[in-house]
């Protein structure tokens, strides 16, 4: 069962809430899936379901084609949010931590052929294995930030908050024009590129620049 917890291990009093994500954020992993784009950002919603503790282990669906790790830094929200200005948005955060954005990836690739909504890629329970998280008092600069995975001690994603297309800020305000967001709620930043499938047995080695460093696996 998943509870949000600080990086003492320590339960976080917010509800569990919904997952917030945006895609297409960094330009590098927009190439690597050769992807259409707009000008409007790429929104979609995680259920509360999705969510489960990233470590010590984490499971992922058996027969269902392959699934993706996407690594992305997560923003988790302490207040209401609805048509939230940059400043209201900075009130709003509680700390930071890191997320997979687990994927079906045939599954998805098969929904986008048909034009149909790919939710059931994205959404599946355990879809969001998530971190213990930092406050944002410890995060100095939240938009400067290293992070990285490596898979069975290779690495395979390697980003920088700063490099995202969209901000921090500026994403979570513009989520809020479309979903209120809520205490308890976790906004995930987009992904770089070096999204690959994941096998039950593979080790995980996740960090956060100097903040975290968290080992897990994957299971069946």
């Amino acid at each position: 069962m998943y509870q949000h917890q600080d990086w003492r291990g320590q339960p976080i009093s917010l509800p569990l809430g919904k997952v917030v994500c945006i895609g297409q954020n960094y330009q590098d992993h927009i190439a690597e899936m050769q992807s259409k784009t707009a000008p409007e950002a790429l929104f979609f919603i995680k259920p509360a379901t999705a969510l489960v503790p990233l470590a010590p282990a984490f499971r992922i669906p058996a027969g269902r084609g392959e699934v993706h790790n996407e690594l992305e830094l997560a923003v988790l929200i302490a207040k209401p949010l609805k048509n939230a200005s940059f400043a209201e948005v900075n009130e709003a955060i509680w700390g930071y931590g890191l997320a997979l954005d687990l994927t079906l990836r045939e599954v998805q690739a098969k929904l986008k052929q048909l034009g149909r909504p790919w939710e059931i890629a994205k959404g599946f329970d355990g879809a969001c294995p998530m971190s213990p998280l930092i406050p944002k008092a410890q995060v100095q600069h939240p938009q400067q930030l290293d992070f990285s995975l490596q898979v069975n001690s290779e690495l395979r994603q390697q980003g920088n908050s700063a490099n995202m297309i969209r901000g921090i800020t500026q994403l979570i305000s513009e989520m809020s024009q479309h979903f209120t967001l809520l205490p308890g709620d976790l906004v995930l930043t987009g992904t770089p590129a070096g999204v690959g499938p994941l096998q039950a047995g593979d080790t995980l080695t996740l960090t956060l620049a100097d903040l975290l460093k968290i080992a897990s696996r994957v299971e069946v």
